[in-house]
């Protein structure tokens, strides 16, 4: 957790108030799919970050990744499409080229 989840705050805690937050305040949204260990684990599977995107908003997202110094996939782009007026979520009729792993990691800040 330190390694992939460090506090910046000032001064620095040992990060357990950080994280209850994180988890109480963004993840909880996810326990349907993700319990408290897989939300904060250095990955995610591609098919599980489209579920709780697609569960969340009612429509199919597309995914982009870019890839790390180390080969491995990151999170950079979710594309979801509007009608024509721009107020309301569609399903998208093509989806960019590109292509992720089956693991996804969120890149560090």
């Amino acid at each position: 957790m330190q390694k992939e989840w460090p506090t910046l705050a000032c001064p620095s805690g040992n990060g357990v108030t950080f994280w209850s937050h994180e988890w109480d305040k963004h993840g909880t949204c996810s326990e349907e799919v993700l319990d408290q260990h897989s939300y904060f684990a250095g990955s995610y599977s591609l098919s599980s970050i489209k579920s709780a995107i697609q569960s969340g908003v009612g429509y199919t997202p597309f995914v982009e990744c870019n890839t790390d110094e180390s080969g491995n996939s990151q999170l950079y782009q979710v594309y979801l499409c509007v009608d024509n007026s721009g107020s309301n979520l569609v399903e998208c009729p093509v989806f960019p080229h590109g292509k992720c792993g089956s693991q996804i990691e969120f890149p560090s800040f």
